[in-house]
């Protein structure tokens, strides 16, 4: 699940693989990879792709089907 969702959420955008892998800093390939389940996406990317579709990293895996980010507690916020 978590795979077709990344893959939707960069075509909703009318991003290619090639321009989100640019701004996540890391290649095209590896992107792919990520896209396709042929490589764990490391934590530290599943939040970068989370902050940048402006979801949460729950969703993107699965954990729930709520799109919208969870709100930040007052302890974030100050």
């Amino acid at each position: 699940m978590i795979y077709k969702r990344i893959r939707d959420l960069r075509e909703d955008k009318d991003l290619t693989q090639t321009e989100i892998a640019r701004i996540l800093n890391i290649t095209q390939r590896t992107y792919s990879r990520y896209e396709n389940d042929e490589r764990q996406i490391p934590t530290e990317i599943l939040s970068s792709l989370a902050d940048f579709h402006h979801t949460s990293v729950d969703y993107l895996i699965g954990r729930t089907d709520q799109r919208k980010p969870y709100p930040l507690s007052k302890s974030h916020i100050s």
